[in-house]
This record gives C-alpha cells, sequence and structure tokens, in this order.
C-alpha cells in the first residue's frame, strides 16, 4: 500500500517529514532565478519559465541525498510549479512527493524492483516523465540528443526556446558522462552561441537568499558550448500549455 506522506505548500512554506518522528515547517527558496541579469546585452532571443515554483535541493527536508537524490530533487521543483500554476481535473492541490514517495510510485508502476523503494539509486528524465504523470498526470516530451557542443545547440536550443513559450514549465536535463541532473528555467541565444539557465540541485545547506544562490552560481547562466561534448543528453519537458493555470496559495 503506497504511503503518502503530508506536506503542506502556502505560499513557500512546505510541511516535510524530518528524520521519519516530527514534522518541521521549512522555508524553501522562490523563484531563484528572480534579478539574474541576462548573459547578453542588446538585441537577442530569451525564453524563460513563467509561473511560480520552489528550489528543492540536498538535504532541503532534512534527509541527506548528497551523492544520488539529485533527479529526485528536480522532480520535487518540477512538482512545485505545478503546484502553483497547473490545473488538472481532480488533486489539484497535490504538494510535491517526496524521495520516498517517489521511489514507491515507481515500484508500484512496475518500473522499478521492489527492493529500490529507501533505497539510494538514483533516477533520470525519463523516470521523471513517469513520476510527473503519476502524480498529476502530466505528460512530458522526452527529447535525446546524441551529443554535447554543436548537436546541443543545434537540436535542444530551439526546442527549449519552443517549449518556454508554449508551456513555461521547467524542464529536467541529464546525460551520461555528464550525469548530474539539473533543472532548465530558460534559454538565451545571441548571434553566435547560446546559454541555459541551470538551476542546480546539487547545493546542501541551509536555505540562501536568493542573490547568494546567484552569487555562488547554483542557479545561473551557462554556455551551451561549456556541457560536456562527450556526453549525451535528455530533456523531460513537461507539456502543460493545456492547463497552465495561476493557482491562489
Amino acid at each position: 500500500m503506497q504511503t503518502r506522506n503530508l506536506m503542506r505548500l502556502t505560499g513557500a512554506e512546505v510541511e516535510l517529514p524530518r528524520g521519519g518522528i516530527k514534522k518541521k515547517t521549512q522555508i524553501l527558496s522562490k523563484n531563484v532565478h528572480t534579478g539574474l541579469p541576462n548573459p547578453f546585452t542588446g538585441a537577442v532571443k530569451c525564453s524563460l519559465i513563467v509561473g511560480d515554483y520552489l528550489y528543492f535541493h540536498y538535504g532541503c527536508d532534512g534527509q541527506d541525498d548528497r551523492g544520488w537524490g539529485c533527479g529526485y530533487r528536480t522532480i520535487q521543483t518540477m512538482a512545485s510549479w505545478l503546484c502553483h500554476n497547473w490545473s488538472p481535473i481532480q488533486d489539484k492541490h497535490r504538494p510535491p512527493p517526496s524521495l520516498l514517495e517517489i521511489q514507491q510510485a515507481l515500484v508500484s508502476m512496475g518500473d522499478k524492483p521492489d527492493s529500490f523503494s529507501c533505497s539510494k539509486e538514483w533516477i533520470g528524465t525519463f523516470e521523471a516523465s513517469l513520476v510527473l504523470d503519476y502524480f498529476y498526470d502530466v505528460p512530458c516530451k522526452l527529447v535525446h540528443v546524441r551529443g554535447g557542443g554543436a548537436e546541443l545547440e543545434q537540436v535542444a536550443v530551439e526546442g527549449l526556446h519552443q517549449h518556454f513559450e508554449k508551456h513555461g514549465s521547467p524542464v529536467m536535463m541529464g546525460g551520461d558522462r555528464d550525469n548530474s541532473s539539473k533543472g532548465i528555467l530558460g534559454v538565451c541565444t545571441g548571434d553566435k552561441e547560446s546559454y541555459l539557465l541551470v538551476l542546480d540541485p546539487h547545493y546542501y545547506g541551509c536555505e540562501l537568499e536568493n542573490m547568494e544562490l546567484q552569487r555562488r552560481a547554483w542557479v545561473a547562466w551557462k554556455k551551451v558550448s561549456s556541457l560536456d561534448h562527450s556526453s549525451f543528453y535528455n530533456l523531460c519537458m513537461p507539456q502543460t500549455a493545456k492547463n497552465k493555470h495561476k493557482l491562489n496559495d
């Protein structure tokens, strides 16, 4: 039987289980890219996330998931966007699932064996698509790019522009050699190169002000050309255009 932890979203407040014994109301950083200047000056094409989200990262609920939980945290960030902006038919205020709930969902749908629950196994964009569909009935488009560098610039960048302009939802990105999960919040293209607005879930520590997160580059514009040229990349793009709607907190 699937266990659901009790969580409450009130603005930027999330009630999460801590240590499985008691609950703690924790403030998570909200819209952490706000105020970050574009990487170019002058006439460029920039497409960004539309709507509110919360920044989930290593240890933000008291569980030390360093080394394996980055994909889960990116899913939670994407789910927080859905909580604020998605208007499904049922259960529209369903909060972001916990790490254990994500694992149990993947087991219950037959994607993972029973031993996956309570494990420290990482997950990627494919699992993200399953989880978002399972909890929120949101279909996702998966895009595979065979290599970084020029192919990523040609294939992914325009697809990301189209995604943010149509759907406005955050995107999950991962690869093989570059297997660190990333949230993508925007894309900016100039005459010669493009940048991705990357939200890094690998931060571990107390909650920081948005400006400090930006200063430490936990959310930052990164050149597409700086990504690993020898790694393939996968993108998970939630298809939210039909039911995108700002919910009242």
